[in-house]
């Protein structure tokens, strides 16, 4: 038998359901501990533990005598044919930011350079890094780019944030969206502590090539989506 979810884990499962459904905007106050207390069917302190997980991941905050009240919600991002991390987080009101954790070339794996349109293990040129909005991390990513197509790229990758503007510095001045895979799957230890999340939470995974005007693919991506912070749209 599987084992039973901690009842404040349910709890606090609900409560960001709430959040990404859009019951609570950001500045509401939270029902009483009470009232949820009674919704739940449980004791105050079961609530106040699933509560306190929210606090801990930057969902929620609380003020001694006022309540607890909505601090983040989920961030709107569009998957289009022109996917660009900056504009998307800046039309939606947020901070985009970025932080790279790793940038390194090396061979690239029989599933990468067929992704790429590359000769088996030609050079790749990969980019880690972790997606931020308002100083909340939202999603962990792995950018492969062609090293021959895209000369310069891994200095232009150190030098801009923007991963549009580090292919404009190779070369490309517009690129488009040819596929997305989507799958669910769950946080690793890593990923986990990447994105402030317990090891097993809900990520999205998305799989996906960009290709310039010719065609030709100048990236192939893997992001894991925090689950509950951001709501994906698919456009086109």
């Amino acid at each position: 038998m599987p084992a039973k979810t901690p009842i404040w884990k349910a709890i606090a499962a609900a409560l960001r359901d709430d959040l990404a459904e859009g019951r609570y905007v950001l500045g509401d106050r939270l029902p009483t501990e009470a009232a949820l207390a009674q919704r739940f069917g449980v004791n105050r302190h079961t609530v106040r533990h699933g509560i306190s997980a929210l606090v801990k991941e930057g969902l929620v905050r609380t003020r001694r005598g006022a309540g607890a009240f909505v601090a983040a919600t989920p961030t709107d991002y569009p998957l289009s044919r022109r996917v660009r991390f900056h504009e998307n987080l800046s039309a939606a009101g947020r901070r985009p930011e970025k932080r790279v954790l790793t940038i390194e070339t090396r061979a690239a794996t029989s599933n990468e350079a067929l992704a790429l349109n590359l000769p088996a293990i030609d050079p790749v040129c990969v980019y880690h890094g972790l997606s931020l909005a308002d100083g909340q991390p939202i999603a962990l990513f792995e950018s492969l780019f062609p090293v021959r197509r895209l000369p310069g790229i891994a200095t232009a990758l150190t030098q801009h944030s923007s991963v549009t503007e580090a292919l404009r510095a190779a070369g490309i001045d517009d690129y488009t969206r040819a596929s997305t895979r989507l799958t669910a799957v769950r946080a690793s230890a890593t990923q986990a502590l990447h994105l402030r999340l317990a090891e097993g939470d809900p990520l999205l995974r998305a799989t996906s090539v960009n290709v310039d005007g010719q065609g030709q693919p100048v990236e192939f991506g893997r992001t894991w989506f925090a689950g509950d912070r951001l709501t994906l749209t698919l456009e086109g």
